[in-house]
């Protein structure tokens, strides 16, 4: 609670606002809190005085009260539990914890009112009214006129005849951005404490979301948390969907995670916020219903989401019907949020059934065979073979008979009793052909005749032998530019062309966390193991050159180093080669380093060198644990990473 000004300047203050329209006088000048200024004004506005006869007070009749009650229904009972609690906590401090409507009507008041006297008991009575027009300066009808949470001492009140009370109240917003009411504790300004208005707002926060959970029960709600354990506290944020992904309501928490306004409520869909879609959330909740699923803001804050959804929602929604479509087949079993993968995969859907070759493009380690395997396994050819040639790892020399089969004795060295080839192999189903930019030109020839003819001649002779399957291709290369150099024949790009498809760099992917649970699961599905937030940021902050398949190695390295009781990965379980790149000048410089460049700087001239000192010391001290570097500092995890990089 601020330090309020003294009695005589605050009355001074209210005598010049009367006389000259201005508060700002004598040693108030300049100290009284604006809020405080515009509610003196409209109380003044309001033919009120702060001295003299009270004017008739306003007063529900008990009609009114009874209508009143009525239509609070929902707020008076989930206010109730809530202000039973807080009163606990206020008790023998002369104090009443005190409900009013959304235009400061008394609704239901608990606790100590010994300290009033009578006509102060009915004041505070269910069907007063402490608007301001009726009661001037006062924390339940300053708070509804500012919109805030408000606290008002002793002489700050405008009319002295209050000037014996302390109040502290904030305002219970609905889910839609509406105000529902107020909640006040009122009591003696002698027993005032620091603490009551964080009292009063907590249990606000409480009350708001008991009644977004129950008035939303028939709509899909996310529940979002920096950390998985602050989901079902109090902190956490609650997000209201329509079924086709709309945010339609909101508590405070929620809106502040997604930096948003009550007015962006009904024009905002969840997928322009995070990087999943509202389908693949529920799948996963129809799959693991009570668990929390990491996701990304599209700025890169980590939040863990719980979907909440009645079972015939979830039935009805047409969201879940498009998931119906998709989660079955194995595209969509490698699918873990990235928007760009996901793309991909779609695109690559509409194909399977259709004589249409793809090119599937992408860095080394993306991913692309297994997607290619996928592919296959969602297409009508799924019972068919699936033949997977690497273009560059064949020697030159015995591509040819590796593709195209051979006859008993048709070179030296070759198989008594003769090859099929991997093309007749693929009869019947896909055929894989791996870095085909890598293929020699003499083998591009022999393989587009292939395509055009639709049948292979074995080396050595034999009978032309009729092939039928779907082309799959992968390149770390663009064919086009590999063509247009030369070392690609146009008539091949244009013959396995039909849908080009690229897929993501690992460091480029917004599913990052997603991506490693699913990785952990596979490499130990018997545990359910995680990483520790650090090692996160740190893994999700490289450069991965090696892609998926350098991070599952790094992964599976490191859960082998995993004692049997221990389920959660922190650096010292990560191979040494991949800390110290961790720990390099593009992410961190090594502890080492640190030490060794801190101890021999000269004297900083500059805030900037200033604060690098600090944070190498820091980073030195904790022996590179950024947690507890940003602890010493005084800053968070994410504004130490942040300073590291630039």
């Amino acid at each position: 609670m601020p330090t309020p000004l003294p009695a005589l300047a605050l009355r001074q203050a209210r005598l010049h606002l009367q006389e000259y329209g201005s508060c700002f006088t004598g040693n108030a000048a300049g100290q009284i809190n604006e809020r405080l200024v515009r509610s003196w004004q409209r109380s003044l506005a309001a033919g009120l005085q702060p001295v003299g006869g009270l004017h008739q007070a306003e007063h529900a009749s008990g009609d009114e009260l009874r209508q009143l009650l009525a239509r609070n229904h929902d707020l008076l009972a989930y206010s109730r539990p809530v202000m039973e609690y807080l009163f606990e906590s206020v008790r023998h401090s002369k104090s009443v914890v005190v409900l009013a409507d959304n235009r400061g009507t008394l609704m239901h008041t608990l606790g100590d009112a010994d300290f009033l006297n009578k006509a102060e008991r009915v004041a505070l009575a269910s069907g007063a009214s402490w608007h301001e027009d009726h009661r001037g300066t006062n924390a339940i009808g300053t708070a509804l006129a500012e919109n805030c949470e408000i606290e008002i001492h002793g002489a700050e009140h405008f009319l002295e005849h209050n000037g014996f009370l302390t109040c502290a109240a904030a305002p219970i917003m609905a889910a839609d951005g509406s105000l529902m009411g107020i909640l006040d504790i009122s009591g003696d300004q002698h027993s005032g404490h620091p603490h009551t208005l964080n009292l009063v707002s907590m249990a606000v926060r409480m009350i708001e979301n008991r009644l977004i959970v129950a008035t939303s029960n028939r709509q899909i709600r996310l529940h979002l948390h920096a950390h998985p354990e602050g989901i079902g506290t109090v902190a956490e944020g609650i997000i209201v969907l329509s079924e086709d992904g709309w945010i339609v309501g909101a508590n405070r928490a929620g809106l502040a995670v997604l930096q948003l306004q009550a007015s962006d409520l009904g024009a905002v869909q969840i997928t322009s916020l995070l990087n999943v879609r509202l389908e693949h959330l529920l799948h996963l909740h129809k799959l693991r219903a009570s668990q929390a699923t990491a996701v990304h803001s599209h700025d890169g804050t980590r939040l863990y989401v719980q979907v909440h959804v009645d079972q015939n929602v979830l039935a009805a929604s047409p969201s879940v019907s498009t998931v119906a479509e998709e989660p079955h087949d194995a595209l969509a079993q490698l699918d873990s949020g990235d928007l760009r993968w996901r793309s991909a995969a779609e695109k690559t859907r509409r194909i399977l059934d259709k004589s249409i070759p793809l090119i599937i493009q992408g860095e080394s380690g993306v991913g692309k065979e297994f997607f290619a395997k996928a592919a296959h396994e969602s297409g009508p050819r799924r019972n068919g073979p699936f033949v997977a040639i690497n273009c560059a790892a064949i020697p030159e020399n015995l591509i040819e008979a590796e593709l195209f089969g051979y006859q008993p004795g048709a070179f030296t060295g070759a198989r008594r009793e003769g090859s099929l080839g991997r093309l007749r192999e693929a009869h019947g189903g896909t055929l894989f052909l791996d870095e085909i930019g890598d293929m020699p030109l003499a083998m591009q020839s022999r393989l587009l005749r292939v395509l055009q003819e639709r049948s292979v001649t074995p080396l050595g002779g034999g009978k032309t032998v009729q092939v039928d399957f779907s082309l799959i291709c992968a390149t770390h290369c663009k064919l086009r530019e590999e063509a247009e150099k030369g070392r690609f024949r146009y008539d091949l790009y244009y013959r396995i062309n039909g849908l080009t498809v690229l897929l993501p760099a690992l460091r480029e992917r917004i599913d990052f966390p997603l991506l490693t649970e699913r990785i952990l699961r596979n490499l130990s599905p018997e545990r359910q193991l995680s990483l520790a937030d650090e090692v996160s940021e740190l893994l999700r902050a490289h450069s991965w050159p090696g892609n998926l398949r350098q991070y599952s190695s790094v992964l599976r390295t490191a859960v082998a180093m995993l004692d049997v009781d221990e389920t959660r990965l922190d650096i010292r379980h990560l191979p040494d080669d991949m800390v110290e790149d961790l720990m390099s000048v593009s992410t961190i410089a090594p502890v080492s380093s640190l030490v060794h460049a801190a101890s021999k700087k000269a004297e900083p001239h500059n805030l900037e060198q200033l604060s690098r000192n600090a944070i190498e010391r820091a980073l030195a001290d904790s022996c590179g644990n950024i947690s507890q570097a940003a602890r010493s500092l005084g800053i968070s995890r994410q504004t130490l990473y942040r300073k590291i990089n630039t």
